[in-house]
């Protein structure tokens, strides 16, 4: 890319920023077993909903529509073999996935030790079925589900790559997220062992995630086409109108979670809302390309994958801190969501940022070499 394409990637970076911001505040708006504040009133957990409902705005789905756009810049810039892609995305994938998988599977021995559920943990540790769920599909922790699942996404490239020259190809995804959707709800009505489910599960959420990757590479073909500035401004104005479309389509869903307190199925509209949210975000950036951005969102966007693989720990640590000291009763369900995003946004940047110094685990976070391998190379969070 030449040095002026670079500078117009920086709404990219910007959001990056913004994706990474979405998702620290999406695991800050819950009480500390994942819930929506099931023990209080109705009002009282409205407002961490709310904000649970702004941080989806940008969630886990849009590094998916990140990581394949680079992918299509990636392939179409030097077009290497198929066998020579999958080899490095798996060196940048699965080798630091391999490290977090380990840490996790540990790490959570803290929280579990501070809220009694330590034996339910070790035997998972213990359990050799565990252990294939944690590297196959990510369940060591929440959020771990994304390297194996974009990993498994890369090796669909190939048909990807049409998207880029024939982009209509990209609002395919509306069609693979709906038949996932159809398709998940038989798979969930059979009453399958768990561990089966959740393999049959996982591979048809991937086949249906490959729309992200057709959308992905339409959008990359577009942008490098080049988009001129006016239409840029009618494709921002477009993003807005959809994403509050999808927004409105969300409410729903976090309605039953205010009511009811405990999070319910998406299955109408509001899954559409919720998947193709990331689509209509994406859009109001691309659309803004030619505004006057900071530099300081590509600095900071080189950590955003970092803060993505770092927050829940983070988020633990702030848990344990709070509840061992005995104050976390005297926080209304607003005020410890707020303190919560207050603290782990910063402090996760700050972790991501101390990591990237230290040369044998930069590459954890996709900023370095591994250590046997001192030829210097971009990591995906570069």
């Amino acid at each position: 890319m030449s040095v002026a394409g670079k500078s117009r990637l920086v709404w990219f970076d910007a959001n990056r920023v913004f994706a990474a911001i979405g998702v620290v505040l999406i695991h800050s708006s819950t009480d500390f077993s994942g819930q929506p504040f099931v023990n209080v009133d109705a009002s009282e957990r409205l407002i961490p909903v709310v904000l649970r409902s702004l941080g989806e705005f940008s969630g886990s789905e849009m590094f998916f529509l990140f990581s394949l756009f680079l992918m299509a810049m990636r392939v179409d810039k030097k077009m290497p073999s198929y066998s020579s892609a999958i080899a490095m995305q798996a060196q940048r994938l699965l080798i630091p996935f391999v490290f977090w998988v380990v840490f996790y599977a540990f790490f959570r021995l803290l929280k579990a030790d501070t809220f009694n559920y330590v034996p339910y943990i070790w035997d998972q540790i213990t359990d050799i079925k565990s252990w294939f769920g944690y590297l196959l599909l990510g369940k060591v922790q929440y959020h771990m589900h994304f390297l194996p699942t974009l990993f498994a996404l890369f090796l669909f490239y190939p048909l990807m790559r049409g998207a880029t020259r024939y982009p209509m190809l990209g609002l395919t995804l509306f069609v693979t997220l709906g038949i996932m959707n159809n398709t998940q709800g038989f798979i969930w009505g059979l009453g399958l062992e768990a561990e089966l489910r959740d393999y049959i599960i996982r591979a048809i959420k991937i086949m249906g995630y490959v729309g992200y990757g057709l959308a992905a590479f339409a959008l990359y073909g577009l942008w490098k086409d080049g988009i001129p500035r006016g239409e840029s401004r009618l494709l921002r104005r477009g993003g807005f109108y959809f994403a509050a479309l999808a927004y409105v389509a969300t409410i729903p869903f976090f309605a039953y979670a205010v009511q009811n307190g405990a999070w319910g199925v998406r299955s109408g509209w509001d899954f559409y809302g919720h998947f193709l949210m990331p689509i209509c975000i994406f859009l109001i950036f691309l659309g803004g390309q030619y505004r006057d951005w900071s530099p300081s969102w590509s600095k900071y966007a080189r950590y955003s994958f970092g803060v993505y693989l770092v927050h829940p720990a983070v988020i633990d640590l702030f848990d344990i801190a709070l509840f061992k000291s005995g104050t976390s009763g005297m926080f209304s369900p607003t005020a410890l969501v707020l303190l919560r995003f207050a603290v782990a946004l910063p402090a996760s940047l700050f972790v991501s940022l101390g990591i990237s110094k230290i040369s044998l685990l930069a590459w954890t976070i996709g900023l370095g070499p591994t250590p046997w391998n001192t030829r210097k190379t971009k990591g995906v969070g570069a």
